[in-house]
């Protein structure tokens, strides 16, 4: 039997374009960090190392409230990150490239954001008192939740759509030495582009459509939810 040619794609791999659904789903979560930011008490749902340095100054600084949404940010997104770790599991570098459960992550993610839509629209897309913090922690959590799916990803496969001060690192770097550039820091170039698309299209929705705002992550964690299920299928039949 002819073994494949060096450097082909493996069959779990053809027909899935990670760049592209990466791509989709940081622009979600550009939208998603927006929303919390600007509505949501002043923090990220997904820059959580950012959150600490805010909630180190807000509690040296006694500010009480943002003390309430920065640990509220933090505690929802380990929640996430805890469930998604146990739905995904480890990550293995011999196995698909997108592994069934991530895609059950994902769907998880999409629940979460649906209640979270459910909330921002009872709220009038401004919400005051527990409801913001409630909404902030499920914003989070499905941060969480899309972070740990992303690390569940196999084939030796590094891809972050939410945390992505690495992935600017290395762009930069690669960047400064051409020889080293490749596909991955050309798919962080992409991501990172996502991330401030999602963000300028969610402050636009906010601006001037509010109550719209939640169908932009809902849109596209459902398209890459898509996607990968229709991919999942494929492989069952191509055996």
């Amino acid at each position: 039997m002819k073994e494949p040619a060096s450097g082909s794609p493996p069959a779990a791999r053809r027909g899935l374009p990670l760049t592209a659904l990466a791509v989709v789903l940081t622009v979600g979560t550009g939208a998603v960090d927006v929303a919390s930011f600007a509505v949501l008490g002043g923090v990220f749902s997904s820059v959580m190392t950012g959150n600490l340095v805010v909630l180190g100054f807000a509690v040296g600084t006694a500010a009480v409230a943002q003390v309430l949404s920065t640990a509220t940010a933090v505690i929802g997104y380990a929640l996430g990150v805890a469930a998604g770790a146990l739905i995904t599991g480890r990550s293995r570098p011999a196995g698909p490239v997108w592994p069934p459960r991530v895609t059950v992550t994902l769907g998880t993610e999409l629940l979460v954001l649906l209640v979270f839509a459910t909330g921002w629209e009872l709220t009038g897309a401004r919400p005051t008192g527990a409801p913001l913090y409630v909404l902030l922690a499920l914003a989070a959590m499905a941060m969480g939740l899309q972070s740990a799916a992303m690390r569940g990803l196999g084939g030796q496969e590094a891809v972050s759509t939410t945390y992505l001060t690495g992935t600017l690192t290395g762009v930069i770097s690669a960047l400064l030495t051409p020889t080293r550039l490749g596909r991955s820091h050309l798919r962080g170039m992409a991501i990172l582009a996502a991330v401030a698309a999602g963000a300028a299209s969610g402050a636009l929705v906010i601006t001037h459509v509010p109550a719209a705002l939640p169908a932009l992550p809902l849109a596209t964690v459902a398209v890459v939810v898509t996607a990968a299920t229709v991919h999942h299928r494929r492989c069952r039949h191509t055996g």
